[in-house]
């Protein structure tokens, strides 16, 4: 009997800890996406059963046809309309998917952010996570920065955010952290299946923060190549490539320094800043990452901590 309570209380800590972490995000879960971010695995229906029992104690809160650890009924029709306006919006990020995997040594295109979670709000924008062939991830993005500049022009900039670059040669992630797992098994391969095969492969380690979550590659579309992208990458298969992507490489690196000396911030207030080497290009993650999850422990703390509390409370007046 000990041993059940023990378990039982551990699954509800996982129920709430899944919870906490979407509701800094204003985002409530269906049922099933509770079960597949939690934290260890357990049989469904002891899952459904703590669930019930924290709805019950008034822990949880069902909202709509949702679960949050707010009673605010605005979360559930925020987040129809955010599902509803993200099936619009990975339309047009399909096709910006199919223009980018036409550019010289883009081998993966995955959207990523709140997209790949099937939501989008009015000020969303399309974020995609790309792969580039081994030691040319620097002359793919500065073509694709290059070409980003010219979306400008039509105003066209929100569907091609291409913060994220990582290469074949090195597709394990360095950050190994709820945050991190979370983007990676919500990331949403559009182009490129054999590489996102091997990206998945070397970040088994996510099983360990999500052990019921599974990976999506089957909607991966193969890239095709063009006589564009086969002449670049013929006349760079060489010393003088390898020179221009570490010359790329340096360039964006100095330039990004000085806009974060500047203390530059972007359109939601974070300090721009680039985390840049041979192998990635990617936001520092001591700007957003790092001061999300100290936020998400201290808000998981508390939580745990008021629901102790209230279960203490329970148990003394039976």
């Amino acid at each position: 009997m000990e041993t059940y309570k023990l378990k039982n209380l551990g699954i509800k800590k996982d129920i709430l800890a899944t919870l906490a972490y979407f509701n800094m995000f204003d985002y409530p879960l269906k049922k099933r996406e509770i079960f597949i971010f939690l934290g260890h695995t357990d049989e469904r229906h002891e899952f459904e059963k703590a669930l019930n029992m924290l709805v019950n104690e008034s822990a949880v809160f069902v909202v709509g046809e949702f679960y949050s650890l707010s009673n605010n009924f605005s979360l559930s029709e925020r987040r129809i309309k955010g599902n509803e306006r993200a099936v619009e919006m990975l339309k047009k990020a399909n096709r910006a998917a199919t223009i980018i995997s036409r550019f010289p040594y883009v081998r993966g295109v995955a959207v990523s952010g709140s997209l790949s979670k099937n939501f989008a709000d009015e000020t969303a924008d399309v974020d995609f996570f790309i792969i580039a062939a081994a030691n040319r991830l620097w002359i793919a993005r500065t073509f694709l920065h290059a070409f980003k500049k010219l979306t400008f022009l039509f105003n066209m900039q929100h569907f091609f955010c291409m913060n994220y670059f990582i290469d074949e040669s090195e597709p394990e992630i360095i950050e190994k952290n709820i945050y991190t797992a979370i983007e990676i098994a919500t990331l949403l391969p559009l182009r490129g299946s054999p590489v996102f095969e091997k990206f998945y492969a070397a970040n088994s380690w996510t099983k360990k923060f999500l052990p019921n979550n599974y990976m999506r590659i089957s909607s991966a579309k193969a890239i095709s190549g063009t006589w564009f992208k086969r002449m670049v990458e013929a006349m760079l298969n060489n010393k003088a490539g390898d020179m221009f992507d570490s010359f790329f490489m340096k360039m964006t690196d100095k330039s990004w320094t000085a806009k974060t000396k500047k203390n530059k911030k972007n359109a939601r207030g974070v300090l721009m800043s680039l985390r840049a080497t041979k192998h990635y290009s990617k936001p520092d993650p001591a700007n957003f990452q790092y001061r999300l999850l100290q936020h998400y422990e201290n808000n998981l703390a508390e939580i745990l901590n008021q629901h102790e509390h209230s279960s203490r409370l329970t148990n003394e007046l039976l």
